[in-house]
């Protein structure tokens, strides 16, 4: 049989052809706006975060980088969104650590499989907690608030942003380390537990410090103790909750930038790369540490590996004291 040759070499350049083609699209990105979604209302420091970062890499890209806000169900709602767009780089997910390594062990129905749907592209920043009283309690520190907790057996009231968040997390750990039982009062965000406990409604609550920094300053709430690996440089006259004795009760919020997963490795090594240069920038930098939140970045592969861990830890966590996700 004869083959012609004209057309074996056509249908070959047509095969080089569209496999150049998602090629020559990863090497030319971004030719469009894109778009990252956060998974709050605007407003909040995730949001905050959010529109510092894209403004800064808008000018590294030299296309819009822009917030899309998709609030709902512990900000699993935005994730289930990005995961199912294309895997171009043109749409991505700034998530905290909740949606991503906390929610996965409580919810029954997840849109998302954190591991299989995305791919990692970089730490944007680690949040700190800080327990926070109002100053009518007349609690000092951390000894006094567990004090206060076994006098009064599973009456002191510890609100959380809801079950199993980054403040509900806080106070299990704090449980464990302090052998107590603080009664736990959940929300629907930070804005609403902040309101209650400034009106006395409940007496502790541990939140981002970007969420109260502004209350601390102000004098309207004490805070007494910070439950991460290290003081924080916005309070660095508050110890540690470990420093006060009570160890193991790292419950450090995070903000991460996922893309969709197969999404091309020069796409994500362009992105992870724009996220270095915007936490690096002065200005960007100056604000994140001035409001409590400290600029991470780093590779992809690190952000997979810190997931993972951090996945792995909750889920003992969760396992261990039995949390169930709320009807």
């Amino acid at each position: 049989m004869q083959i012609n040759r004209r057309r074996l070499m056509a249908a070959g350049a047509a095969l080089v052809s569209f496999g150049a083609a998602p090629l020559a699209q990863a090497q030319d990105f971004p030719t469009r706006p894109i778009r990252i979604v956060v998974a709050f209302p605007p407003g909040g420091p995730t949001d905050f975060v959010g529109r510092l970062v894209a403004d800064k890499m808008t000018s590294i890209l030299g296309q819009r980088v822009y917030i899309d806000n998709k609030p709902g169900a512990n900000g699993t709602l935005g994730g289930g969104d990005v995961a199912k767009s294309e895997p171009d780089g043109y749409s991505l997910f700034l998530t905290t650590s909740g949606a991503v390594t906390v929610s996965p062990h409580i919810m029954a129905k997840m849109p998302f499989d954190t591991f299989r749907d995305f791919a990692p592209v970089a730490l944007v920043t680690t949040v700190h907690e800080v327990l926070v009283v109002s100053p009518k309690l007349g609690v000092k520190n951390v000894k006094d608030l567990v004090a206060l907790a076994k006098q009064q057996p599973g009456a002191v009231t510890f609100a959380s942003t809801g079950v199993g968040s980054p403040p509900h997390l806080a106070q299990l750990l704090l449980d464990a380390a302090a052998g107590v039982k603080f009664l736990h009062v959940p929300y629907r965000g930070a804005a609403p537990a902040l309101t209650d406990l400034l009106g006395g409604q409940v007496q502790v609550v541990a939140l981002d410090i970007p969420v109260v920094i502004s209350q601390i300053q102000a004098g309207n709430l004490v805070p007494i103790g910070i439950a991460g690996d290290q003081r924080d440089a916005v309070l660095p006259n508050v110890p540690t909750l470990a420093e006060q004795g009570y160890p193991n009760t790292d419950a450090s919020n995070w903000y991460a930038l996922l893309a969709p997963a197969k999404t091309p490795q020069t796409i994500i090594a362009k992105l992870n790369k724009a996220v270095d240069a915007a936490l690096a920038d002065p200005a960007v930098h100056d604000k994140l540490v001035k409001t409590g939140a400290t600029p991470a970045g780093g590779t992809p592969e690190a952000l997979g590996t810190f997931m993972k861990a951090q996945y792995d830890k909750w889920g003992r966590v969760i396992r261990e004291h039995g949390i169930q996700e709320t009807p």
